[in-house]
């Protein structure tokens, strides 16, 4: 996992705005002084307009001089920032290079038959666990690096294609803190109605452990919730998460940071 002294703010990759101002002082810093809008917007892939709009906020800001038409140079400062964000990029290339890259060279899936080192495998996500089933069809294959029985664990390196499945959704579910009724507050099938839907239940804060208690199951869930609920989404299991209301925004926004399906049920909606 990415560390703050490796992954920066890297704001050229976070921000489309940034990237298209980096890409076009690239594109000015190898042309100058005779500067063609089209050239560039074409190298980059938007609209000489945006190309346009982009050099005057750059004029504006410092980064671009402007000698005439046609004619623009990059000034001090914007080679400050190409360098500051170049360097960001550099050190987030050797992490992913030397950390990301080298971990998922062989990763583990789980066999749904006798495979043999060497054994071209299909791979598929079932309960939110990768499965490696012998032969080489569907969407995503690789070579096993382990022999492995039905049911054991077993590495897989050399991949080939995606995995086809959909991410999961999570329903939140929001419980009022014991000063407002806590889990007493809510209806008695509130929880019940909605489990079946569901892979997995989580429970965040004390209130609501008991709501899903009262509706007669046990969480899934209880602890690191905050990590875990996205990470289940992400793996293609539906996730019922039942909040106290003081713990809503740090469960969504990590789910809305990383892109992951969400409905918030307020207490007023039951």
């Amino acid at each position: 996992m990415a560390d703050s002294s490796t992954s920066g703010e890297l704001g050229v990759l976070r921000s489309k705005r940034n990237a298209t101002r980096y890409q076009i002082l690239v594109e000015i810093a190898e042309r100058q002084p005779a500067v063609s809008q089209q050239e560039i917007a074409d190298a980059i892939g938007v609209t000489a307009q945006a190309v346009s709009d982009y050099l005057g906020d750059l004029v504006e800001e410092g980064h671009v001089r402007k000698h005439g038409r046609g004619r623009y140079e990059v000034t001090k400062e914007g080679v400050d920032w190409l360098i500051s964000q170049t360097d960001d990029l550099r050190s987030f290339l050797e992490y992913v290079s030397e950390n990301v890259i080298e971990e998922v060279d062989v990763d583990t899936a789980i066999a749904t038959a006798a495979i043999e080192e060497g054994d071209r495998v299909s791979l598929t996500m079932r309960d939110g666990v990768m499965h490696a089933t012998p032969g080489d069809v569907g969407s995503a294959t690789a070579v096993a690096v382990t022999d492995a029985e039905p049911g054991q664990d077993v590495g897989a390196a050399e991949f080939e294609g995606m995995l086809d499945y959909e991410p999961g959704e999570v329903t939140v579910l929001s419980t009022p803190p014991v000063t407002d009724g806590g889990s007493r507050a809510l209806p008695t099938d509130a929880v019940a109605d909605r489990i079946a839907d569901h892979d997995l239940v989580a429970a965040a804060g004390a209130e609501a452990l008991v709501a899903v208690r009262n509706a007669g199951t046990d969480p899934d869930i209880r602890f690191g919730t905050v990590a875990a609920v996205p990470e289940a989404a992400s793996k293609g299991l539906s996730v019922l998460l039942v909040a106290t209301t003081d713990r809503l925004s740090e469960h969504t926004d990590p789910l809305r940071e990383q892109n992951v399906g969400y409905e918030v049920v307020e207490s007023s909606d039951y």
